[in-house]
């Protein structure tokens, strides 16, 4: 298949998907290497970029998404008259950081870190569909690991996990160890 009929077909996938699609599902459909898929999509996304399209197709872990500018956020809102999503509240925020960083977490490990019952946020990210569950962990119990999902990465503007600023991991097992207080010096 040439460059722009895959393109094109490329474009109206993702156009009627509306959704992210997995480069090697596109590999997949137009019978291509999964290579010629990235190289033809990211030609397709530059184009549209330096065009100053209304829309964009962004890259998303191993797939790529249509979506509308964010130069045209404003318009698309009142046009659409959609509300802007939802607020996170802090004890959801740190939820949704620790997730983010340890994934997959499980709620026990979450709870370890803050130290609070965390129930209701992981509830409410996994209703906002910022996280999702990722397996069980084979421990008694077999508690539910957590993951973030796409809608994350759309959410804060990151084309994979690894955009995610640098921070010091907690490891788990091993004392945390607290700094000393230092006594007042005397006054003589």
């Amino acid at each position: 298949m040439e460059l722009e009929q895959m393109q094109r077909t490329i474009e109206a996938i993702l156009f009627a998907a509306g959704e992210r699609m997995d480069i090697q599902r596109l590999a997949d459909v137009l019978e291509a290497d999964p290579s010629e898929i990235e190289k033809a999509t990211d030609a397709l996304a530059d184009e549209y970029a330096f065009q100053r399209r209304g829309i964009r197709i962004l890259k998303l872990e191993k797939g790529y998404q249509m979506v509308s500018s964010g130069e045209m956020a404003d318009y698309v809102t009142k046009a659409m008259e959609t509300r802007k999503p939802p607020k996170l509240s802090s004890s959801q925020l740190e939820t949704l950081t620790i997730i983010a960083y340890y994934q997959p977490a499980t709620k026990a490990m979450v709870e370890q870190i803050r130290g609070v019952d965390s129930a209701y946020s992981v509830a409410a990210l996994l209703n906002k569909k910022l996280i999702e569950e990722a397996g069980r962990l084979n421990v008694p119990g077999r508690p539910i690991q957590y993951r973030t999902t796409p809608d994350f990465l759309r959410t804060f503007g990151l084309s994979s996990l690894e955009e995610l600023p640098p921070i010091e991991k907690i490891t788990f097992g091993e004392p945390i160890e607290l700094p000393q207080e230092q006594p007042a010096a005397e006054e003589g």
